[in-house]
């Protein structure tokens, strides 16, 4: 007995999506003209699966194609609790780039929050941040002067954002920025999934002499909605021993210096 018609697209349609899928992991990206090509489809078709699949929060759709989507993607509390591992030894490795005397920019995040943890005790800087639990956990550090910057508070990403944001951090001259990283791609850049954070972000590269990203492996070679600048506009990657080298050469290709922390 045969299968309705309606039954047997949507098992093609599946099929194609789980093949999709499949070379998207495999490759990094993929190209809609090459998996029409590939599936005897129509571009059109392909399109739509693309669209079904960024809307399940599986890809990120770009021109002519797709790239991973982050996991980053989700709010401050359910991102405490994901490669926990990983952001200790970061944060641990990337509060050793930090001197004497310096101005930080530091961006919220939970690898970032961990940062500031990690600042040694006899430090004497001046850390500048948007993050409340940031400023919160250099309260009672005793060299280390906070300045919070104000604005309108993003309750998922607990961070300050906004005009009022963006106007205060054009005053500071910093040494060096930490970057709390959503997405980073080798050909689309440092992306995020909020469009004001992307102007916070921009105003803190633009604001410092040295910008250092800290990304776990997931979040490499990955994608999201708006984009923050090009992958140039970093001078340091923070990230977790046991990448391959051909994850990372693209990277270094560019004149990033590529620090492996160890777990």
């Amino acid at each position: 007995m045969h299968k309705p018609v309606e039954e047997r697209n949507s098992m093609l349609t599946a099929e194609r999506q789980q093949h999709i899928l499949a070379t998207l992991q495999r490759q990094g990206k993929v190209i809609a003209s090459e998996l029409s090509a590939d599936l005897d489809v129509s571009e059109d078709t392909i399109r739509r699966d693309l669209r079904k699949l960024a809307e399940a929060g599986l890809l990120q759709r770009v021109h002519g194609g797709a790239l991973p989507s982050s996991p980053a993607a989700t709010s401050y509390m359910a991102r405490q609790g994901q490669s926990q591992t990983a952001k200790a030894a970061i944060a641990h490795a990337a509060a050793q780039l930090v001197t004497n005397g310096q101005v930080i920019i530091l961006d919220g995040g939970t690898t970032t929050v961990q940062v500031a943890q990690r600042l040694p005790a006899d430090l004497r800087a001046t850390v500048v941040t948007n993050s409340p639990p940031i400023a919160l956990a250099l309260a009672s550090h005793p060299h280390v002067e906070v300045l919070l910057v104000g604005g309108r508070l993003d309750k998922d990403s607990l961070v300050s954002i906004g005009a009022v944001t963006i106007d205060s951090l054009r005053t500071v001259r910093a040494d060096l920025c930490m970057l709390g990283i959503c997405s980073l791609h080798p050909e689309v850049g440092i992306t995020v999934p909020d469009l004001e954070e992307a102007y916070v972000k921009r105003a803190m590269i633009a604001s410092a002499a040295e910008v250092v990203a800290l990304a776990s492996v997931e979040k490499l070679g990955t994608a999201t909605t708006y984009t923050v600048g090009p992958l140039t506009d970093l001078t340091h990657l923070v990230t977790e021993p046991g990448i391959s080298e051909e994850v990372l050469a693209p990277y270094r290709a560019l004149g990033i210096t590529i620090v492996n922390c160890e777990l």
